[in-house]
């Protein structure tokens, strides 16, 4: 390791890591607006469902480095465009996170449905006061798995696109200099930590009652 690369280049550093953080966690929020009533379509679909689930999983299985290269063949865009990374990174996501909601909702018990029911609410009040909180800690899951998977697909993208903790991988692996490369490693595992706490703290703060049900 050179400390002294390190401190001289500690501004390209944080400006990769930057890209890096907005690379891989602006598709996630995308996603996951897109991905909330497409999943509960899905899921409102019955059997169809597992016809759609099992379509998103062979595209969930296609190879990042694959994908980044078709992306610019439907958008016309050019291969070394960051915009090709967004698209790809928001297609995995809602692929895998149509999933997490569907089996959120399954994984809520009939006899709560049956009880709102009773209790005269209508579909749309079932679903955002009883379902879908309900369904949270399952769609939570999926959330912090594709955050995690995307910082790592990012560090792929540098292959084909400029930007990210990629770049550092790259540089280190062509030079022969390996203190990029592993500043690299290490500030990905890294990032992905943090994301993931942050979500799990996001997820406690907001779901207030999945502590109370572990006590």
């Amino acid at each position: 390791m050179s400390w002294d690369w390190l401190q001289r280049n500690a501004g390209l550093i944080a400006s990769l890591l930057g890209q890096h953080a907005i690379l891989a966690l602006a598709p996630v929020l995308v996603a996951l607006v897109i991905s909330l009533p497409l999943g509960f379509a899905v899921y409102r679909t019955g059997r169809g469902a597992k016809v759609i689930l099992a379509v998103l999983g062979v595209i969930s299985s296609i190879p990042a480095l694959a994908l980044l290269v078709v992306v610019p063949l439907l958008l016309g865009t050019s291969i070394l465009s960051r915009v090709n990374v967004a698209v790809a990174l928001t297609v995995y996501s809602v692929a895998l996170l149509i999933r997490s909601v569907v089996e959120g909702l399954r994984s809520v018990p009939d006899r709560v449905r049956q009880s709102a029911r009773a209790a005269g609410l209508g579909r749309s009040r079932r679903l955002l006061r009883i379902e879908l909180p309900l369904a949270m800690p399952v769609i939570f899951a999926g959330l912090r798995r594709v955050t995690v998977s995307n910082i790592a697909l990012v560090t792929v993208a540098a292959l084909v696109a400029s930007g990210g903790l990629g770049t550092l991988l790259q540089l280190g692996y062509t030079s022969r200099f390996y203190t990029p490369l592993i500043a690299g490693l290490v500030l990905t595992v890294l990032l992905a930590l943090v994301a993931d706490a942050a979500l799990r703290l996001i997820q406690r703060g907001t779901l207030p009652w999945t502590r109370a049900r572990r006590a």
